[in-house]
């Protein structure tokens, strides 16, 4: 059974990786001259680094078996990391329950009903039919108003828009089960394109083709049409977001795609080589200071420093097209340090880059699950494995490598029940 993979992110290339050890012809095509998706890099000095950050989670139950089966699991730096907060210009810690008691951005009150309420909503949230009960409705009855107003309604603002209180209240929830103030992560000694490039040394030594700069031209049932030829397969695997497939199916196909229709935040991500740390904390939330970038990844606490320099991410979630996401990067680059250096007067800055990406995430909307697409296209050679089919697991590398566990499972059961001359085995 021949397959191809469209999409070289890391749900393309786990598809493809499961597929050809299970001797299963493999194609995988990406459009772009780079495999990774939003795990992609650019060379600086002699090392490669990555254009957005990412870190691993001891609690990452699909990543980590698949890092095993490269022989990288080893390879992951495990430190104790930390987050801070910035409200109103303001700098803090945000990781015991003195730096609770010193935040001064809420009042008393509502700091005490802050962290007991935190300390619980795992708890609160276990039997609740969350996945129909918008964030907000849930936040605001457990916490109260003013931390709803003052710190939860800008910091879903910052990651979803203007639908922010609409998103479900189980996705909260489930990133609450991954992610803590005070947290153990993972980073891979040589950096995520260790990870890229072992797949797809996987690939291709199990038989399987990796083809970079092939974009689909068009996608039928049964085969896809590049620039220069077409290529059959009895199974065709979609990692390309649903508005980014729509683009390219055939009229026949179209109509049968999911009529579900997601929004997508894309991200403006800035990347900061800075001579001197900043604070410490490999997050740091930005609310209300005068910055249009609204988080600040460093990743020495995780990395240590890169060639005695340290790398920090600042972002802003925002639509495709959106003013900021259509800007020149040397404009972005040059506001967005003075912004950073309001916020850490000792600011040295030696370089930055400006990333952008138009499909990070989707905005579900409430009752997701009911509406969330089947993986398998019915009546179709389509399979789809994109971020509108993992929640209500957090988008991350885990759950893309997941669901493209799910998808392989199906392909290979279905082919184990085919006779050499593709008829169903009685």
């Amino acid at each position: 059974m021949r397959t191809v993979v469209i999409g070289g992110g890391i749900c393309g290339l786990a598809v493809a990786h499961r597929l050809a050890r299970a001797g299963t012809e493999v194609t995988l095509l990406e459009a772009s001259g780079q495999l990774g998706g939003l795990g992609t890099f650019f060379p600086w000095h002699d090392r490669w680094v990555e254009r957005f950050y990412h870190c691993v989670m001891p609690t990452d139950e699909n990543l980590l078996p698949l890092l095993e089966e490269l022989g990288l699991r080893d390879d992951v730096r495990w430190e104790r990391t930390s987050m801070g907060m910035i409200v109103d210009g303001r700098r803090y810690p945000f990781n015991s329950a003195l730096d609770l008691l010193r935040f001064t951005a809420l009042g008393v009150v509502d700091r005490v009903r802050f962290g007991a309420v935190s300390v619980l909503l795992r708890r609160l949230g276990k039997g609740k039919d969350l996945d129909n009960l918008r964030t907000e409705d849930w936040l605001r009855g457990l916490y109260g108003d003013k931390v709803w107003q003052n710190l939860f309604a800008p910091l879903f603002g910052s990651k979803f828009g203007a639908a922010f209180g609409d998103v479900p209240a189980l996705y909260l929830w489930q990133r609450l089960g991954r992610e803590r103030n005070v947290a153990v992560r993972g980073y891979p000694r040589g950096g995520y394109k260790t990870i890229i490039d072992a797949l797809r040394a996987s690939i291709e030594s199990h038989g399987g083709t990796v083809r970079t700069s092939a974009p689909v031209r068009v996608l039928r049932d049964g085969s896809v049409e590049l620039e220069d030829e077409t290529i059959e397969a009895e199974r065709i695997v979609s990692t390309l977001p649903l508005p980014a497939l729509r683009q390219v199916v055939d009229l026949e196909l179209a109509p049968l795609l999911p009529s579900v229709n997601l929004r997508y935040q894309g991200v403006v991500n800035a990347l900061f080589v800075l001579r001197k740390p900043l604070s410490g904390h490999y997050w740091t939330p930005v609310l209300r200071s005068g910055t249009e970038f609204d988080g600040v990844v460093e990743m020495s606490p995780l990395t240590g420093p890169v060639d005695g320099r340290h790398l920090v991410y600042v972002m802003r979630y925002t639509g495709r097209d959106s003013e900021l996401f259509a800007e020149d990067e040397s404009a972005i680059a040059a506001r967005w340090t003075s912004q950073l250096r309001s916020l850490h007067p000792g600011l040295d800055v030696e370089e930055v880059h400006v990333f952008r990406a138009p499909f990070v995430e989707p905005v579900y909307p409430v009752g997701y699950l009911a509406q969330r697409p089947a993986v398998e296209v019915a009546g179709t050679s389509l399979m789809l494995a994109t971020t509108a089919h993992v929640y209500p697991s957090v988008t991350s590398w885990n759950s893309s490598v997941g669901l493209a566990n799910r998808v392989s499972e199906i392909i290979l059961r279905t082919a184990a029940s085919m006779s050499p001359d593709g008829e169903p085995v009685p």
